[in-house]
C-alpha cells in the first residue's frame, strides 16, 4: 500500500492584489494550483485553503459538511487579510464557485469568478455516486488490491451521508441570494460538464446584479475545467477579468 501525500493549502505571494481560490467537493487545493501559479507570474497573490476532510481518506469526508467548509473559506479570506491584503477577489471550481458567490454577498470582495458552479440540485443518487467514485479512486491510488478496495467500499457504503442533504440546501440557499451580488462576476462553464447541469452558468449570469458581468463557454472541457485541455485559455480569461476590476492597488 502506498501512502498518498495529501495536497495542502498554498499561498503564492506576488503583488498587492489577492485572489482567494476555492476547490470543489471531493477535490483539493491541487485543482486550483496551476491557476495560482499562473496568477503569481502575472503579479497576483493567491491563497487556496483545503476543506476539512478533503485530500485525505474518504472515510474522513463524511464527518464534515458545508458549514465546516464555509468556515474554511472564511478562514482563507482572513488569512489573506492577516497577511495585509486589503483587496481580495475570489474564484472557485464547482462547490468552490458556490462558496465564491456566497462570499460575494457576505464580505467585501473585488470580483468573483465561478468555474462550473452548480445552481441546480442534483439528485442525492447522482451525488452519492460521485462520492463512491471518489472513494474508489482514492483507494486505487493507494495501490490497494482489488479485493481490499471492494471490501473497504462495502464498509464505506454503510456510512450515513448527511453531507448530501446539507449540500443541496447550501446550493439552493446561494441560488436564492445570487441577485444580491453587485460585485463584478465572471462565469466560466465547460460545455461537456457531466457532473452538473451546465445551465447553472446561465442562472448565475442572469441573476447577478453586477454591471460588469461576463459568461464564457469552454467547448472542449469537462467539469474539472482547471485541469482540462482548455485550462490555458481559462487562465488567460480569469486574468483578463481580474485586470478589469477596480483595484485601488
Amino acid at each position: 500500500m502506498i501512502k498518498i501525500t495529501p495536497p495542502k493549502p498554498f499561498t503564492f505571494e506576488n503583488g498587492k492584489r489577492a485572489v482567494l481560490l476555492l476547490h470543489g467537493f471531493t477535490g483539493n487545493s491541487a485543482d486550483v494550483r496551476m491557476l495560482g501559479r499562473f496568477l503569481e507570474k502575472k503579479g497576483y497573490t493567491s491563497h487556496a485553503p483545503q476543506y476539512k476532510g478533503h485530500g485525505v481518506p474518504p472515510e474522513e469526508l463524511v464527518h464534515y459538511g458545508p458549514e465546516d467548509w464555509w468556515e474554511d473559506v472564511l478562514a482563507g479570506y482572513q488569512h489573506l487579510k492577516n497577511l495585509g491584503y486589503e483587496e481580495i477577489a475570489v474564484g472557485g471550481l464547482s462547490l468552490g464557485g458556490v462558496f465564491s458567490l456566497k462570499l460575494g454577498y457576505t464580505l467585501p470582495v473585488k470580483g468573483i469568478f465561478t468555474m462550473c458552479a452548480p445552481m441546480y440540485i442534483k439528485s442525492e443518487e447522482v451525488m452519492y455516486q460521485g462520492i463512491l467514485d471518489y472513494a474508489r479512486e482514492y483507494k486505487r491510488h493507494e495501490k490497494k488490491s482489488a479485493d481490499q478496495v471492494e471490501e473497504e467500499m462495502q464498509a464505506f457504503r454503510q456510512t450515513p451521508m448527511k453531507t448530501l442533504k446539507a449540500l443541496q440546501r447550501l446550493i439552493e440557499d446561494v441560488r436564492n441570494h445570487v441577485d444580491m451580488i453587485y460585485t463584478p462576476t465572471f462565469v466560466a462553464q465547460a460545455r461537456h460538464d457531466a457532473m452538473i447541469n451546465p445551465d447553472s452558468a446561465n442562472i448565475i449570469y442572469g441573476q447577478v446584479e453586477a454591471e460588469l458581468k461576463e459568461i464564457k463557454w469552454y467547448e472542449e472541457s469537462g467539469h474539472v475545467i482547471t485541469l482540462d485541455k482548455e485550462r490555458d485559455k481559462l487562465h488567460e480569461d480569469v486574468y483578463a477579468f481580474l485586470e478589469k476590476l477596480p483595484w485601488g492597488v
